[in-house]
Order: structure tokens, then sequence, then C-alpha cells
């Protein structure tokens, strides 16, 4: 359920979402609105958003607590935040078309939503704190579900 205390590897994550999410605002892709996102899928994500950051912060549990089997779901938390900051460098150095910032990373589609969400939901699930998965879920049904429909807005449009 989790232990309250801060969390330093939650800072880590944060900051690895945040910073290339500030730079990201000098360097919106040509043609971006988003007047149109759809208002339920925005209070999932700004409830989201507010949720993963105070429970990332909040509980001790995911903090390095040695090497075991269980380790892996720290590792994976941080590969997955790891290609979440390659896929920010794939898009900066792309043209900034809207399609580069829907794209796709790998198999995972809408990467630049997708990514961020599955590292957390590791964390949580290395932390064993069951509020930042349920907080990562509420995020990820409005994030993913604005980028998918902004990409169905970039089809629509070709």
């Amino acid at each position: 359920m989790g232990h309250f205390g801060f969390s330093y590897m939650g800072i880590v994550f944060l900051l690895l979402l945040m910073i290339p999410n500030l730079v990201w605002l000098k360097h919106q892709p040509k043609g971006y609105d988003p007047s149109h996102e759809n208002k339920v899928l925005c209070l999932f994500e700004r409830v989201g958003e507010v949720l993963v950051s105070i429970t990332v912060l909040i509980f001790s549990d995911y903090n390095f607590q040695g090497w075991n089997l269980w380790s892996i779901w720290l590792l994976l938390a941080l590969l997955f935040m790891a290609f979440y900051e390659i896929w920010w460098i794939r898009y900066f150095k792309s043209a900034k078309e809207l399609q580069d910032m829907y794209a796709n990373f790998g198999i995972l589609p809408v990467a630049g939503a997708t990514l961020p969400i599955i590292a957390f939901i590791f964390l949580g699930i290395y932390g064993k704190v069951i509020w930042l998965i349920l907080s990562v879920i509420i995020l990820g049904i409005g994030h993913i579900g604005i980028h998918l429909q902004h990409r169905q807005d970039i089809e629509r449009n070709k």
C-alpha cells in the first residue's frame, strides 16, 4: 500500500518527464491546436498528473532497495523512461510536424504518451504502491486518449 516518506526516485522520474516537456513549450509542432481536445479526457489527464506527481513523491517505496528479483520492475521502469528520452531526442531532431509528435516508437503507438505511462506503472509495481498504479491509469486514460485523438485528426486531414 505504501510507506510515507520522500522518494528520490520519484523526483528523478518527474524530472525525466518534465524537462523535455518544458523544452517542448518552445518547440511545439507546427499546427498544434489543443482547443478541440475532449474535455473528459483533459479532466482525466489533469487529475492524473496531480495524483501521479503527489503519489510518486510521498511514498519511499520507489527508492532503490537493493538488488533482488523484484528489481527487474525498477530496471524496466528506467528502461522505458530511457526510451521516452530517446523518443524526445528523435522529436527534437525532427521537422517538428504534427505527425512527429504522435509518432510510434517501435511497436508502441503514440509513444510520447505511452512510454511514460508504462514507466510509471512499472515504478508503481516495483514500489508495490497501488495508489501510483491507479493514478497512472487515470493519467493514461486522458493522456493516451488525447494523443490518439490528435493522431486521428491528423489521419483524417491527410
